[in-house]
């Protein structure tokens, strides 16, 4: 068997899958973003997840031939990264793993593996590809400063345009009320202590607030509809700077796929990312994910403990989904 783990800033995926490509069982549990819930809530986490997806698949230990853990942030504090790479050996007992950042996860089940660039635009936003053996990554340097095109991007743009809507500084379209009628605003300045007090400003919590700019974009917002349009350039901006690390000679092809919800069947990203990649010629060749993000984990998983799954074995995982 092999386990994957994706974990995120809102919830963190486990799936154990074996070499035939079935899937074995699978679970959700809560962040797995240590900034916010500390290595020990990581931990914690963990241990509770894999002890759930163990016992769904009647598995124990020794059954786990290798396992991959993504984890948000991992690799960007090299002080905390010996903490990182140490809280899978607590919880399976063994060495047979690997950790990375969970943008593997994405890479490894929207392309199953195979050369390309993956964007994520989730709570945050990054870019991560392999091509001829190289591996490179743009973007996710977090929220304060960057995540440009996640959620959270989106909704602090949001929350820029209606206190300019408010102050009179922007015309008012439809983000102005409907931020007013969702956060039941009795008047514009309670969008403070909405946002530093009740939401206390939490990565997560902002992020779902780009709903607002996605639904008022929807009402013909044009003001709004600019922010998710920048969204979009913002994502395919990170999708030139990975191909141009990974050393990909002009005029060659490229795959592109995605994962987050920004993408889901309600994100507002499917049309005009794929616009901002065909503005930029046919370098680029835009398909939906083959697998979700845990079930790469769990693909990455095999391939990293020397045992890929064969190519009969990746079609019958696809449609597991």
């Amino acid at each position: 068997m092999f386990l994957g783990v994706d974990g995120g800033g809102t919830k963190t995926a486990f799936a154990l899958i074996d070499s035939a490509g079935r899937v074995l069982a699978r679970h959700q549990e809560s962040s797995a973003y240590y900034l916010e819930v500390g290595m020990a809530g990581v931990a914690a986490m963990l241990t509770r997840g894999y002890d759930a997806v163990c016992a769904a698949a009647g598995a124990t230990t020794p059954d786990i031939r290798f396992a991959f853990f993504g984890l948000p942030a991992y690799g960007e504090d090299r002080v905390v990264q010996p903490q990182l790479d140490a809280l899978p050996r607590a919880v399976l007992g063994h060495d047979r793993y690997l950790c990375g950042n969970d943008m593997v996860c994405s890479w490894a089940g929207s392309l199953a593996c195979a050369d390309g660039i993956s964007v994520i635009a989730g709570t945050g936003s990054m870019a991560y590809g392999e091509f001829g053996g190289k591996q490179a990554r743009a973007g996710g340097w977090g929220e304060l400063f960057s995540d440009e095109g996640s959620a959270h991007w989106i909704a602090r743009a949001g929350l820029r345009l209606f206190s300019r809507m408010s102050d009179g500084r922007a015309p008012r379209g439809p983000l102005y009320q409907l931020v007013r009628e969702r956060l039941a605003l009795q008047q514009d300045l309670d969008l403070c202590q909405v946002v530093y007090g009740e939401l206390n400003a939490e990565r997560s919590r902002i992020a779902a607030l780009s709903r607002l700019v996605s639904e008022a974009a929807a009402q013909g917002d044009a003001q709004a509809l600019a922010i998710i349009d920048a969204a979009a350039e913002e994502l395919a901006a990170l999708v030139d700077a990975v191909r141009s690390a990974l050393g990909v000679a002009a005029g060659q092809g490229v795959a592109v796929s995605y994962t987050g919800g920004l993408f889901g069947v309600d994100g507002p990203l499917h049309v005009p990312f794929a616009d901002a990649l065909a503005a930029r010629g046919s370098s680029y060749r835009l398909a939906p994910p083959k697998l979700a993000p845990v079930l790469g984990a769990a693909l990455y998983a095999a391939r990293a403990g020397g045992t890929p799954l064969s190519a009969a074995a990746l079609e019958y995982l696809a449609v597991q989904q």
